[in-house]
């Protein structure tokens, strides 16, 4: 539109455009910690893997199932993306008397991984203890076997150790912190493959004592169990004290109290 001008002009000034706000910065969302309402439709990445033990009742194999999915925070004003578990489940019908309760404390884990709060819970998993012995199951750092309290806390050690080779969990089964999460899926996303964890160096455990004379130590391994007190007669395997009992855990389940 044209405007006339009826007076003297005296200065000018060209009008500049003016700057665009700047945007607002993201709230932080957690991405670790962050609810998940239920489990999202269609396909998630899953780890299968069979777990063996033995316990009073000679040796038992079953198998678990823990699902993987993506989930979107934001850090630091950044939109950023984990890995977290999802989703536990145990085929109820390999221990058919105890099958209603693992298919509660499955779902009841499912539900702490959604809620952000699954670390916490499978370390408590590890804490059950019960009056039928020792449940021997996997092999620690040290490449000694693992004795645990009951069949409930050998399979949440497994539970840990899948959970630690998808590097979601340490070694020890304590949370690896969120921005090395955000790290590892994304090398994972560059690479094509995922995270693995590096080999153990061969290392002094903590406690262990260097003896006088220079000679290394025998490392007090942890979770090394009772010491054995003879062989089996079934199949010269290694007897272990069971409720008083010598009893085999190399997979036969021959007790000297029948």
């Amino acid at each position: 539109m044209a405007v006339e001008i009826n007076s003297k002009i005296v200065g000018y000034r060209v009008k500049s455009e003016e700057a665009a706000p700047a945007p607002a910065p993201l709230p932080e969302e957690n991405p670790l910690t962050m609810r998940i309402p239920s489990r999202p439709e269609g396909t998630l990445e899953a780890v299968s893997e069979k777990i063996s033990y033995v316990g009073a009742e000679g040796r038992k194999k079953v198998y678990l199932l823990v699902s993987f999915m993506p989930v979107e925070g934001v850090l630091n004003g950044q939109r950023v993306i984990i890995e977290r578990p999802v989703e536990f489940f145990f085929p109820s019908g390999q221990l058919s008397s105890e099958h209603q309760w693992i298919t509660a404390t499955m779902r009841s884990l499912s539900l702490a991984a959604r809620g952000g709060y699954v670390t916490q819970a499978v370390a408590d998993l590890r804490k059950v203890a019960w009056d039928k012995g020792l449940v021997r199951c996997g092999m620690n750092r040290w490449n000694k076997p693992m004795f645990h309290d009951s069949e409930v806390a050998a399979i949440a050690w497994s539970i840990q150790q899948i959970l630690y080779r998808r590097g979601f969990l340490d070694i020890d089964g304590n949370q690896i912190p969120v921005e090395e999460l955000v790290s590892r899926y994304a090398r994972r996303q560059a690479s094509g493959h995922g995270w693995y964890p590096a080999e153990v160096e061969d290392e002094t455990p903590s406690g262990a004592v260097e003896p006088l004379d220079g000679k290394p130590a025998e490392p007090a391994a942890e979770g090394a169990g009772p010491a054995v007190v003879g062989n089996c007669p079934e199949c010269r395997g290694e007897l272990i004290m069971m409720d008083g009992c010598p009893t085999c855990y190399a997979g036969c389940g021959w007790s000297k109290c029948g």
